[in-house]
C-alpha cells in the first residue's frame, strides 16, 4: 500500500531552492557520478574497486534525494502568510521562553532551505500552542512527560523571501 503524500508548505524561495538542487541532480551531478562509475568500471576488478563501489553508493543517494524531491515538489503549496501579528504557517515568530527570547519560523521544516531561522513545526506540541494566537498572547503547551510551560508570542511576522 502507497504511503498517502502530504502537501508540503513551502516560501517561494524554499521552492525555487529545491527546484534548482532537482535540477543540479538529475543533470549535472548525475553525469559526475556516471563518469566517476565509468572510471573506476575500466580499473578493472570491480569487487575490490573501493571507488566504484563509494561512486556506486553516491548514485543511489543521489537518485533518493532525486525521489525526494520530485515528490515534495510536486505536492508544494507556496504559502501565503499571515499578516503581521498573526502566527501561522510562514511566520516569523519572536517568542519568550524561560525568559529568554528566541526567534523561529513556523512551518515545514523544508522551509529551512530558505531561512537562516530554525524552523517549529506546526504539528509540534509548541507549534500547534502558537499557531493562530497573535503578539502579545501567552499560551501554555504540554510537553512529551506532561510538563506545562507557558510562552510568550512577543512578535509575529511574515518570513520575506
Amino acid at each position: 500500500m502507497a504511503e498517502e503524500e502530504k502537501t508540503i508548505l513551502l516560501t517561494q524561495e524554499a521552492y525555487d531552492k529545491m527546484k534548482q538542487e532537482l535540477e543540479y541532480r538529475e543533470g549535472q551531478y548525475r553525469d559526475e557520478i556516471t563518469e566517476r562509475i565509468a572510471a573506476a568500471r575500466a580499473e578493472g576488478d570491480l569487487s575490490e574497486n573501493g571507488g566504484y563501489q563509494a561512486a556506486r553508493e553516491e548514485q543511489g543517494k543521489n537518485e533518493g534525494r532525486i525521489n525526494e524531491l520530485t515528490v515534495k515538489l510536486r505536492n508544494a503549496k507556496i504559502l501565503q502568510a499571515p499578516k503581521a501579528g498573526t502566527v501561522g504557517n510562514g511566520s516569523v515568530v519572536t517568542l519568550e521562553l524561560a525568559g529568554k527570547e528566541m526567534t523561529y519560523v513556523l512551518g515545514s521544516r523544508d522551509i529551512a532551505v530558505a531561512t537562516d531561522y530554525d524552523v517549529i513545526s506546526p504539528e509540534s506540541p509548541i507549534g500547534a500552542a502558537i499557531m493562530g494566537a497573535k503578539a502579545g498572547d501567552t499560551v501554555s503547551y504540554s510537553t512529551p512527560t506532561g510538563r506545562q510551560i507557558s510562552v510568550t508570542i512577543k512578535k509575529a511576522e511574515p518570513l520575506k523571501a
